[in-house]
């Protein structure tokens, strides 16, 4: 089906291109969500008259995406969640929970706007993509943690597996003591 973009989308082309996309791409997302119509001369004619607004439209939102990508660029949001000793996440962090975030901090952000490369489903710091535009995009990192504690420790470079293992070192010193200090008062004992 051809159609007429009424917006820049990625991939596919810039605003007033006639790209040639499949039915259902073009009858489930474009067509709904206002960024193309249908190419036929009705539509053609409607987006020649229509043309200065769009791009007026498409400018004021691209300042407004502009200015809030400047705040939010490089941010750093703490997203608390259960997991287990190794730093595996019971479940995973969505696009939903990352908006949620994002907005409570207070950004507009929607989940619709946020990219994850792969699902994140172990704890530490990990960058996702916030499109505010097509054509602005951000980065923001993402600091998974069990507590604030750790999200701070995590936040100055450490990583869940350091932190265990240095606690692990800690506890079989301290047994290494108390096996010491008892074989210290059992050898006390014997000389009596």
């Amino acid at each position: 089906m051809d159609v007429i973009l009424l917006e820049r989308v990625a991939k596919l082309g810039q605003m007033g291109d006639i790209v040639a996309v499949k039915d259902g791409y073009a009858r489930n997302f474009l067509l709904p969500q206002g960024k193309a119509l249908r190419a036929n001369e009705a539509n053609k004619a409607k987006f020649d008259a229509d043309k200065a607004q769009l791009e007026a439209r498409n400018l004021e939102t691209k300042k407004e995406a502009e200015a809030l990508g400047e705040r939010l660029d490089g941010q750093q949001f703490v997203v608390i969640r259960s997991a287990s000793d190794s730093g595996a996440l019971y479940g995973s962090v969505t696009t939903r929970d990352i908006a949620e975030t994002a907005t409570a901090e207070g950004f507009s952000v929607d989940k619709k706007q946020v990219v994850l490369n792969g699902a994140v489903k172990d704890l530490g710091l990990h960058t996702v993509t916030i499109v505010l535009h097509p054509e602005v995009s951000v980065s923001i990192e993402i600091n998974v943690a069990r507590s604030k504690e750790e999200a701070e420790l995590q936040a100055s470079g450490k990583s869940i597996q350091e932190l265990a293992a240095e606690e692990e070192a800690a506890a079989e010193s301290e047994i290494a003591e108390l096996f010491d200090e008892v074989g210290a008062a059992a050898g006390d004992e014997d000389e009596e």
